[in-house]
């Protein structure tokens, strides 16, 4: 098939990509390039897909409207998986203009597209951050989620919203996925996960929001793109879906930092503070709906999956 992939520069882009054109799928992947963390990582990212024979570049940003529907009529895609969004929870509490722009407008540019190019199926980044202060773990998809605690998720919320209006108003299909704090090689460095590591290799102090006690569901890299695939091409969904993509397993930040620590060498240097506006207790996704619907099944533990980012980020800033 042919497939456009946007934010191909990004950390589940670039990796969604990859697998895709191994494949032997033709993959149009479009990136800005934005300066929210630095752009030399999403080069370097870039680099690692544009030689591929079955993969076209294209620099631009999808809230330009006229571009986008001129790539579209060009090309005449066989599905779309939109990745690209402006993330981050605690950017949107400073820039929440940038979140209007690109998760609303950009997003309401890509459904006007799939619509006047009769696309069969979109599949969309959504976010368990949608979730809010849901207490009742593990999420569902079923649980209510009118109740976002940060600006990024509600417009990941309303994303779901406007898909269902065009899946119901248009007839083509539009599968979200709620993705559980994703890490591994070529990570965001906006994530834990980085700040933590970079501090440690530096001998440099860290802080620790919410005194440690929080839980997160981590899922690694490869887990959300067996995912993420499984939903471009599975058989039998219903015209509008969400799907988490999570591990099904919360773990406790402190013993995720001490996993980092040992995979470093090093011992942590905390400041513990209290929570962070926008942030959440814990996570833990109920997968059940996407192993039965697309075979999902994560396999990586966080005592294989962060020493394996670990090894990269040592492999990457050496």
């Amino acid at each position: 098939m042919k497939i456009l992939v946007t934010g191909t520069a990004g950390f589940i882009g670039m990796h969604v990509a990859q697998e895709l054109l191994a494949q032997g799928h033709q993959i149009v992947g479009i990136d800005n390039f934005n300066d929210y963390y630095q752009v030399s990582l999403k080069r370097d990212r870039w680099a690692r897909i544009e030689g591929h024979e079955n993969f076209r570049g294209v620099e631009m940003n999808f809230v330009d409207g006229d571009a986008l529907n001129a790539l579209f009529a060009e090309e005449k895609f066989d599905r779309v998986c939109h990745l690209a969004a402006q993330a981050g929870v605690r950017y949107s509490l400073e820039n929440p203009h940038v979140y209007q722009e690109t998760n609303l407008h950009g997003f309401l540019n890509i459904l006007e597209a799939c619509r006047h190019n009769e696309i069969p199926r979109l599949v969309y980044a959504s976010s368990s951050s949608v979730y809010g202060g849901n207490k009742e773990m593990p999420f569902t998809e079923k649980d209510n989620v009118d109740r976002p605690i940060s600006l990024y998720a509600a417009t990941k919320k309303a994303n779901e919203l406007m898909a269902h209006a065009y899946s119901h108003l248009y007839g083509f299909e539009a599968v979200g996925l709620r993705f559980f704090t994703v890490y591994g090689p070529w990570g965001r460095p906006d994530m834990a996960l980085w700040l933590f590591a970079k501090a440690m290799a530096n001998g440099d102090s860290f802080d620790v929001f919410n005194n440690g006690d929080m839980q997160r569901d981590f899922t690694y890299i490869d887990d959300i793109v067996q995912g993420t695939i499984a939903s471009i091409f599975a058989e039998g969904l219903d015209r509008f879906e969400v799907f988490n993509l999570g591990n099904h397993t919360p773990e406790r930040l402190m013993d995720m930092i001490q996993t980092l620590a040992d995979a470093m060498g090093v011992e942590p240097k905390m400041n513990m503070l209290p929570m962070q506006p926008g942030d959440v207790p814990a996570t833990y996704a109920n997968i059940d709906h996407a192993k039965a619907k697309l075979g999902y099944e994560p396999t990586t533990p966080i005592k294989v999956g962060i020493p394996q980012f670990a090894e990269w980020f040592k492999s990457y800033h050496s």
